[in-house]
């Protein structure tokens, strides 16, 4: 994948920005996105192990 690479002020380049995800697979977004989830863990909670949104669920109960 070819680097790409956008100089301007910040929040100045959402033309940029859309067009540059938009070329991008669904695949692509998702796994960037997720690298976000586990940046953000691992700065919050010191660890990005298992995100909530990844675990397995082991059995359901009635409330």
């Amino acid at each position: 994948m070819p680097i790409v690479e956008n100089y301007g002020k910040l929040g100045r380049d959402a033309d940029f920005s859309l067009t540059f995800w938009r070329s991008q697979s669904p695949e692509v977004v998702f796994e960037a996105a997720y690298a976000l989830i586990k940046d953000y863990l691992l700065l919050k909670e010191g660890h990005a192990d298992e995100p909530r949104l990844q675990r397995t669920v082991e059995a359901f109960r009635r409330a």
